[in-house]
């Protein structure tokens, strides 16, 4: 039996990658960083024109009608190339809230303009994934929200907001709905939009199939396709190591030949290969509606979680003084990991959830 991915899928990642050399390059992730932008239209466009906004979206709604497992290939590949556009939030978990929890009309509405990349949606998920901090939380009180959510994903340039309530419900809010107010947030990573919203009787259009079993398949997949961008994002470190180490020389030989930077190298790939694998298992098994789902998905990103923060530091250490240089932005990697490292619930709290599932079954 073949495990392996299918020859569209291999493709479809192939075809994101090459685009992406020429969408999203080192230079213009650097002047996004440097500059503060809050929105990079550009590299936004050229996800558009890819169809990537309409990638798990029906096709009776214009789009690809695509999986999770194929959503997390493309995050493995935004990864790669650091890509500072929204991404998660309008292009993942909005379009997949609205098609499991919205009403017909609702599906109408709102997945074809999401499906053409006239429409961007910030997701107010935190609360729900990583738990509630003091201070936060959202309630909805005679139909209007009141409270404060963190680290809202994807919040620059989005028309509009998908928030979680505390009791699971799941709302749409305009950005510019009366007594909302947005406050970006600053992060180590500078290739991610996050911000606070703060709620003070805000309207909101209610999903109107919404529920648990909705709410956990959002988490499952946000820890899915946060494990698939760590995954990436660290390939793309360990392959910088092992080419800077056959072309840096220090004795007159390059340091790649020496026992201590093979073995460094060699125990990289070894914490990043199983984890391809349990990528790949935990996006098919939410594709497929198997029972252990969610226990995949929350191994996954515990798993790589751990294993991105070894690789960007092995890798930083491999490249030396150079490593924590602007000059080869290895940084930019390093930091995208170390943010989703707690992204939608740390290590420890991911598997203490997992322990928590299989004792009960």
């Amino acid at each position: 039996m073949d495990f392996s991915l299918s020859a569209e899928q291999r493709e479809l990642q192939a075809s994101v990658d090459k685009a992406l050399a020429t969408i999203s390059p080192l230079e213009r992730v650097r002047r996004h960083a440097d500059a503060g932008e809050s929105f990079a239209q550009d590299v936004w466009q050229g996800l558009v024109d890819l169809g990537v906004p309409g990638l798990v979206v029906g096709e009776r709604f214009g789009g690809l009608g695509q999986g999770v497992l194929d959503a997390a290939l493309v995050a493995e590949t935004l990864g790669k190339h650091v890509v500072p556009a929204p991404y998660l939030g309008p292009m993942v978990l909005a379009p997949l809230a609205i098609a499991e929890a919205g009403s017909e009309t609702q599906q109408r509405e709102w997945l074809p303009r999401i499906a053409s990349g006239d429409l961007r949606i910030g997701v107010a998920l935190s609360e729900s994934t990583a738990g509630q901090r003091a201070g936060a939380g959202v309630a909805c009180r005679g139909g209007r929200l009141q409270g404060r959510s963190l680290f809202v994903v994807d919040a620059a340039g989005a028309e509009t907001y998908l928030v979680v309530d505390e009791v699971g419900g799941l709302h749409l809010v305009d950005r510019n709905a009366a007594g909302l107010v947005m406050t970006s947030l600053d992060t180590i990573d500078r290739t991610r939009s996050i911000a606070r919203l703060d709620f003070d009787g805000v309207a909101s259009e209610v999903l109107a199939r919404g529920s648990a079993g909705v709410l956990q398949r959002l988490a499952d997949v946000a820890r899915v396709v946060q494990a698939a961008d760590m995954l990436g994002a660290s390939w793309k470190m360990l392959d910088q190591a092992v080419e800077y180490a056959k072309v840096r020389e220090q004795f007159g030989r390059p340091i790649g030949a020496f026992q201590a930077v093979k073995h460094l190298c060699a125990e990289m790939a070894a914490e990043l290969e199983p984890a391809r694998a349990l990528l790949w298992y935990a996006g098919y098994a939410l594709d497929a509606g198997l029972a252990d789902a969610t226990l995949a998905s929350l191994h996954a990103k515990a798993y790589l979680a751990e294993a991105s923060r070894f690789v960007s530091r092995a890798a930083t250490e491999v490249h030396g003084g150079m490593g924590i240089t602007d000059a080869l932005g290895l940084h930019y990697w390093f930091k995208r990991n170390a943010w989703s490292y707690q992204a939608f619930g740390s290590p420890e709290r991911l598997r203490e959830q997992a322990a928590r599932l299989q004792d009960r079954a």
